[in-house]
């Protein structure tokens, strides 16, 4: 029963509770990073290089061959373009949370630029600082 509340105690803390939500955004936002390449980036830069579709390419190694009993080989590629589209997938998502992370930063370092004002001396602070004074002048 020991291992189970223990196991509670590690599931409840704001840490792996902050990490779960974090992995969870962190799918939904790669989702959205692999619809606005294929989708929006892709198709203009493949129009510009003359409407290559990216995903397409390959370089055949080996044709699908059927031979004299029926019997089909399939074909044999490498498809550097679905290499292309998932590198610029990573260098855009790499790029995206680089700014997210230069803001976040960013944020951090204004916070500690501006420190607190130091709080007022309390009535005890203020006594003990006459006392010394008064000590310091004998």
């Amino acid at each position: 029963m020991k291992i189970i509340q223990e196991f509670k105690e590690f599931a409840i803390k704001g840490n792996v509770v902050d990490m779960a939500v974090g992995i969870i955004i962190g799918g939904a936002f790669g989702k959205i990073v692999t619809s606005l390449v294929s989708d929006i980036i892709m198709p203009p830069l493949g129009m510009i290089i003359g409407g290559v579709n990216f995903t397409g390419l390959r370089l055949v190694l080996k044709s699908a061959t059927v031979d004299a009993a029926g019997v089909a080989s399939p074909e044999v590629a490498i498809n550097y373009g679905a290499f292309i589209q998932v590198l610029f997938d990573f260098i855009i998502v790499a790029f995206c949370i680089f700014m997210m992370i230069k803001g976040l930063n960013s944020l951090k370092k204004k916070k500690e630029e501006a420190p607190a004002a130091p709080p007022a001396p309390t009535k005890e602070e203020v006594l003990l600082t006459e006392i010394r004074d008064l000590l310091k002048n004998k």
